[in-house]
């Protein structure tokens, strides 16, 4: 027999694939389904986004530079100087990524070294699985780091025991957080940076949902410097473009240099006509605001009805997730199933996201707005029987 990577012979299956496997089950027998699993927002695309898309399409279509244009880099430059006050270096600060999940997963490959005992990844959980899954591919050690409600959702490294703490190559922190859409405060932010550098640790900071947010806006991490800092950026949330693969990664100019070496070798570059929309993306703040504007309508109706049901949540002004306690103490896999055999409502397990997530679930607000109404009149009626 053909052989196999050890750490994909014992991969669980992507836990996203088996809510979408349950979906498909209910669509194959033409009954209704209101996703609230993966985090794909249905509203539309910016027109003007489509419009650079098409336009950037060119009769020879050759290989793109795997750092990223010259236009995407300086675009990207400008949001950060716009959106957090800050000032990089386009040319040695900034690297194209496709979204942040391919830059995520390959990180440890330009950061650890097992041989000189700098092994190990830090990550929170629940969270982003593929913080995980990028360091086992990569032979190191990965040390989630439980978060709750009652640490108020914050990874606080400086607390690990020192023989893990010496070991540390990454340290994965994401705010605002997926799932729980909490915030992290200026001070804790801080202290984080400082630790980082004191540790000689690489930060790696996930701050793909920084631009969906209600009231005041949430804070970059690159407000504190970029020394040891990388920080990831995308625009699958900000601007609807989860197909379109683009995010960039910025910060510490010796660590974006590093990973750009890295990547050529990957064969991941993002096509030039998909750089042309992400450009477009970039330079515009007011789509942003407009979507924001939609997110807090659902926002609003999910709080409403939560509140009204005396369901616990998280995740009242950040992120497009609401993180939930399942009603009656019950186990969140059994939830999830039955709320969807019932309703079509999909949810998904705060289990997926790993330790820390049980007894909880995950609402993503990414059907248009009627289809919340309607989800939310289902899921009432249902609580109710």
């Amino acid at each position: 027999m053909p052989s196999v990577h050890p750490v994909l012979r014992n991969l669980p299956e992507y836990p996203i694939v088996r809510v979408e496997r349950a979906k498909r089950e209910r669509l194959d027998a033409d009954l209704a389904v209101f996703d609230f699993g993966t985090g794909d927002p249905l509203d539309p695309t910016p027109g003007f986004i489509q419009d650079a898309l098409r336009d950037g399409v060119e009769s020879v279509c050759r290989y793109p530079n795997p750092r990223g244009t010259p236009e995407l880099r300086a675009a990207a430059a400008g949001y950060l100087q716009r959106r957090f006050g800050v000032e990089l270096d386009p040319a040695t600060q900034i690297a194209s990524s496709r979204g942040s999940k391919e830059a995520i997963f390959h990180l440890p490959f330009a950061f650890l070294d097992v041989a000189s005992g700098r092994d190990t990844v830090v990550f929170p959980t629940p969270g982003y699985t593929v913080y995980e899954s990028g360091t086992r591919f990569c032979g190191g050690v990965a040390h989630g780091v439980a978060l709750t409600p009652e640490n108020d959702f914050l990874l606080e490294p400086w607390t690990l025991p020192r023989e893990v703490r010496e070991r540390i190559a990454i340290l994965w922190v994401n705010y605002p957080h997926n799932p729980s859409g909490a915030r992290a405060p200026r001070s804790y932010l801080e202290s984080l940076t400082a630790f980082a550098r004191e540790e000689g640790i690489v930060l790696c900071s996930d701050e793909c949902y920084v631009d969906v947010f209600e009231g005041e806006a949430p804070i970059s991490l690159l407000e504190f410097g970029t020394e040891n800092l990388i920080t990831l950026f995308s625009c699958s949330k900000r601007s609807g473009m989860t197909g379109y693969r683009s995010g960039f990664l910025a910060g510490d100019a010796n660590l974006i240099e590093t990973y750009s070496r890295l990547r050529p070798n990957l064969g991941v570059a993002t096509p030039l006509f998909v750089e042309r929309a992400a450009t477009a993306a970039w330079s515009d703040d007011a789509h942003v605001s407009s979507r924001n504007a939609i997110f807090s309508q659902k926002r609003a109706l999910f709080r409403e009805f939560f509140d009204a049901e005396e369901i616990p949540y998280w995740g009242r002004d950040a992120t497009f997730f609401l993180w939930f306690r399942v009603p009656g103490g019950e186990e969140g896999e059994s939830y999830c199933r039955r709320l969807l055999d019932a309703t079509g409502i999909v949810t998904i397990p705060g289990t997926y996201f790993g330790a820390g997530g049980e007894g909880l679930a995950r609402v993503a607000l990414v059907p248009p707005l009627e289809e919340c109404r309607a989800a939310i009149a289902l899921w009432r009626e249902w609580a109710a029987s």
